[in-house]
């Protein structure tokens, strides 16, 4: 019992500290060892973490490290190249300042759709937005929750073949792929776009009616016309993100499914073809893509190099904290108080591990502050559990994969997460200025359209 107890202190300590600006990479292993010795075994608190926590992280590094770095060098390159600003400028130009809200939240979700990380595209679309809203008489306030819905929501979890992180993760676990449940994936994204447009245009027109407008501010000067030296055309700039879903799709639709794997099993034995044939092709389509993009601007980089070596390191700090968080989880998973959580949380639902499920990954992404964490921490531990109960109820692995992803979009984005504290500092805006749309858009809406898939997934089944 204390040991349960114990648990559920270290993880409150981890989401408080981590609101008050910690680093991730101290409070892991930090509220891991408090875990176990609270739970009354100090002596194994240092094997415990040079064993069980970095194995574990290590273990996560080996399977998801080169999408994070493609991933983030490919959106490195997509803003230094001009080529985000383009899509931002075309989208703007046709549909006019009069539509600023949707504007910003259709360019946002090119972007994420494409690969470009949700912090590039934060950085890249600010400016534009600022102009754009100061323009359109909207306020300010609303310009993180417009930039959430388009980059936090439908594209990072819901809308099939997303090559984010929190898509990739359940592959290994449930040996499913990018596309897993597509036209479930895509209901649940017009729930989220739907809801979340009609959210952000009512909060709008009231602060219209009320003849509040943009509102005055001290703020950068920096301007979307100064973003762009080379003027990239709307086209070039298309061309990699259509790659990198294109040959995602390919790969996993037409080329895997026709070739025969048999000598490269016979030749790596513990290798998991079916769980690795996902993620192979999400890597594939970041490396042609990244290749594409470097050809089509070959002789306009400012600094090539620079832009390679800014996008290499800016994936280091996110894979490291995901892989402290993995690493918690796993620690916590030997504690004998889990047991008592973990049957908990399996039995909430019987005959339904979809609702299970959902709740313990939108738990543990609530605590960490982020969707990726919950996921890392949750399917090492719960995932063959989930599979099994799924297999027996007659529940399809993709189905088991959307609703994990589209969970942990739900409670990721509390006032703790890094993601939102980030937002708001690029909008030089603050918690109490903007969080209440931020989180209808992130987590009040996501919640509803989880709960749809559910209920559509368990009628009808995965499609």
């Amino acid at each position: 019992m204390f040991s349960t107890i114990a648990i559920i202190i270290s993880l409150f300590l981890l989401m408080y500290f981590a609101y008050r600006g910690y680093s991730v990479l101290i409070l892991a292993p930090l509220m891991a060892t408090l875990a176990v010795a609270l739970s009354g075994d100090i002596l194994s608190s240092l094997p415990i973490y040079t064993t069980v926590f970095m194995k574990a992280l290590s273990g996560f590094l080996l399977k998801f490290f080169p999408i994070f770095l493609l991933g983030a060098v490919f959106g490195q390159l997509m803003a230094d190249s001009g080529a985000a600003t383009a899509i931002a400028r075309t989208v703007v130009s046709k549909l006019g300042a009069n539509k600023a809200i949707l504007a910003v939240v259709l360019v946002c979700a090119i972007l994420t759709y494409g690969g470009v990380s949700l912090f590039v595209v934060a950085f890249a679309i600010y400016p534009i937005a600022k102009d754009l809203f100061k323009s359109a008489e909207v306020p300010k306030r609303l310009i993180p929750g417009a930039i959430a819905l388009g980059s936090f929501t439908f594209t990072m979890t819901a809308l099939p073949g997303t090559p984010a992180i929190q898509n990739a993760i359940p592959i290994p676990y449930y040996g499913t792929n990018a596309f897993a449940a597509p036209i479930l994936g895509i209901i649940g994204s017009l729930v989220m776009f739907g809801l979340g447009m009609l959210w952000l245009q009512r909060r709008a027109h009231s602060a219209k009616t009320a003849g509040e407008g943009y509102g005055i501010h001290e703020d950068d000067e920096l301007h979307a016309d100064n973003l762009d030296p080379h003027h990239t055309s709307f086209m070039v700039a298309m061309i990699p993100l259509v790659l990198v879903i294109g040959i995602n799709a390919l790969l996993t639709y037409a080329v895997f499914p026709n070739m025969d794997f048999s000598a490269l099993q016979a030749q790596f034995k513990d290798l998991d073809i079916k769980g690795a044939l996902g993620l192979w092709s999400i890597i594939i389509a970041l490396v042609t893509a990244i290749i594409a993009l470097i050809v089509l601007r070959l002789g306009k980089w400012t600094n090539l190099q620079h832009s390679l070596n800014k996008g290499s390191y800016s994936s280091m700090l996110p894979i490291f904290n995901t892989g402290s968080e993995v690493g918690y989880g796993a620690v916590i998973a030997t504690l004998a108080g889990f047991a008592v959580l973990r049957d908990s949380v399996l039995n909430l639902s019987p005959n339904n591990p979809l609702i299970s499920e959902a709740v313990a990954m939108t738990i543990l992404a609530g605590i960490t502050g982020s969707s990726s964490g919950g996921l890392s921490i949750a399917l090492p531990i719960l995932g063959k559990e989930y599979l099994a109960q799924a297999v027996a109820h007659g529940i399809s692995p993709e189905l088991l994969h959307r609703v994990a992803v589209m969970a942990a979009g739900g409670l990721d984005t509390l006032p703790h997460s890094g993601a939102v504290i980030t937002l708001f500092a690029i909008c030089h805006l603050t918690h109490k200025q903007s969080y209440k749309d931020v989180a209808m858009v992130t987590m009040a809406i996501p919640l509803i359209a989880v709960t749809v898939v559910i209920a559509l997934g368990t009628m009808f089944g995965s499609f």
